[in-house]
């Protein structure tokens, strides 16, 4: 069956999304640039339009406290290694990352699981931006029913490719339930990229091997929006039309302005040059041989007016992303106590801890697509599988090992030891040895009753 239609259908739906995605990557990447009226600035001012990089700031905090560590579920230790081999071999603790950021910039980002094709045993996990790929979901399951990946030859095929495959060419990759398909775009059509038994990979899996990762989505938007939010994007506005009238403001008026009356210009500069001009400008004295010429000077400009502003804008946009105000710089000198600063960061952390539930979700589903691929059972126990995150909160390491030891109290607590490990924040690696650890130093029971002298029997007392 030929699928050229929902090949053109889906990277003309690509090709759409382009601009609103193009606008929300120059507000993270801090290139927006306004288009101002120019009645506070004239036109020729416009180099000195600044870029604000609120957006940055704010997407960034999120991501910087989105760490996974591992997955859990109950009585599955053994394949929850696996799964973490996986993840480790395929280097998403680095690219897990990318795939947060993108979402959290354009709304969406993909993950797609396909077979080594070969014994390794480690199946093949990527990430994937929505500028070059997209997915249609059924509104019913919420499934992905198809999705297809833009490349050109150039970007995904290393050095060394055979001569006759032309790097110009716009290639795709149809992801579809039972099958993946790899097309190229000739004559402006789109047609099978070789023969079909090699274009054509039959995986009857019965699914799509692609899952996507939204932001912020909703029972009326369920393809998620981006997090650089519109009353975001007007702030980062504000600031930079600000921002731009404050150094308008400075370049112009923020010296002194000095004013000569009954002055002949020749007394100033004989020459008329610029140069001149300017050196009496900036001259501390002017001497005027004229007894009737006057000097004066006009008060600067006060430019306070602008600053509050600034700083009123920054405030508004901690009332609105949730950021603490230390990291929009508008707190008080004196540092805040560390109650205080968790106090701030509340906001934050609960806004991190839902992202978490968010993406925990569709890295739960890339685990259990991957097992089926490399053709493991996948029961029914997996549907609790759960995605393990660093916690995004910043207490110090000596709190929080007091909260630890007073939940185990010495093992009569209500947590056990390992789980107080697992609080603290040790990694697997760190808990086996750790138990390994705690073997060599439990005293056998031998030694044990080595160390019990029997106790002798009393001495009879003598007679008197």
């Amino acid at each position: 069956m030929a699928y050229d239609d929902d090949v053109a259908s889906l990277a003309n739906k690509i090709e759409m999304a382009q601009f609103e995605m193009a606008v929300s990557n120059n507000y993270y990447e801090a290139r927006h640039r306004l288009t101002t009226i120019g009645l506070s600035a004239p036109p020729e001012l416009q180099k000195l339009n600044t870029a604000v990089g609120l957006p940055r700031l704010y997407v960034d905090a999120i991501e910087e406290r989105l760490d996974v560590e591992g997955f859990r579920l109950a009585g599955k230790a053994e394949h929850l290694d696996q799964l973490w081999t996986w993840w480790q071999a395929n280097d998403l603790d680095e690219l897990s990352s990318m795939a947060h950021l993108e979402a959290m910039i354009y709304g969406r980002s993909y993950v797609t699981v396909s077979h080594p094709g070969d014994d390794s045993g480690v199946p093949i996990i990527r990430v994937e931006s929505p500028t070059n790929m997209t997915a249609v979901i059924d509104p019913r399951t919420q499934k992905v029913t198809k999705a297809l990946r833009l490349y050109r030859q150039d970007v995904m095929t290393p050095a060394g490719a055979a001569p006759d495959v032309d790097p110009n060419i716009e290639r795709a990759t149809l992801f579809l339930p039972n099958e993946t398909s790899y097309w190229k775009k000739q004559d402006g059509k789109w047609v099978l990229d070789g023969p079909a038994k090699k274009a054509i990979v039959k995986h009857n899996l019965g699914r799509v091997p692609v899952v996507p990762v939204f932001n912020r989505p909703r029972l009326s938007d369920p393809n998620g929006s981006s997090e650089i939010l519109p009353e975001i994007r007007a702030i980062t506005d504000a600031a930079s039309r600000q921002l731009m009238n404050l150094q308008a403001a400075a370049e112009l008026m923020a010296m002194p302005q000095r004013y000569l009356f009954g002055v002949d210009p020749d007394e100033i500069a004989p020459n008329g040059s610029p140069a001149e001009v300017l050196d009496a400008y900036m001259a501390r004295i002017i001497a005027i041989k004229d007894p009737e010429g006057k000097a004066g000077q006009f008060m600067a400009a006060e430019l306070r007016n602008y600053v509050d502003g600034i700083e009123r804008l920054w405030k508004d946009a901690a009332a609105y992303t949730g950021l603490p105000p230390q990291y929009l710089s508008f707190a008080s000198d004196n540092p805040a106590s560390a109650e205080a600063i968790r106090s701030a960061e509340s906001r934050l952390v609960k806004k991190c801890e839902r992202k978490a539930r968010q993406f925990g979700g569709a890295w739960e589903e890339v685990m259990r697509l991957a097992m089926r691929i490399m053709g493991q059972e996948v029961g029914p126990e997996y549907d609790r599988l759960e995605t393990i995150w660093r916690d995004p909160a910043t207490p110090t390491y000596a709190a929080k090992a007091d909260a630890v030891m007073k939940l185990y109290a010495n093992g009569a607590g209500v947590i056990p030891k390992e789980y107080a490990r697992i609080e603290m924040g040790f990694s697997d690696e760190q808990r086996r040895d750790m138990r390994e650890w705690d073997k060599e130093d439990e005293p056998s029971l031998d030694s044990m009753l080595r160390n019990i002298a029997p106790s002798a029997p009393p001495e009879p007392e003598e007679a008197q």
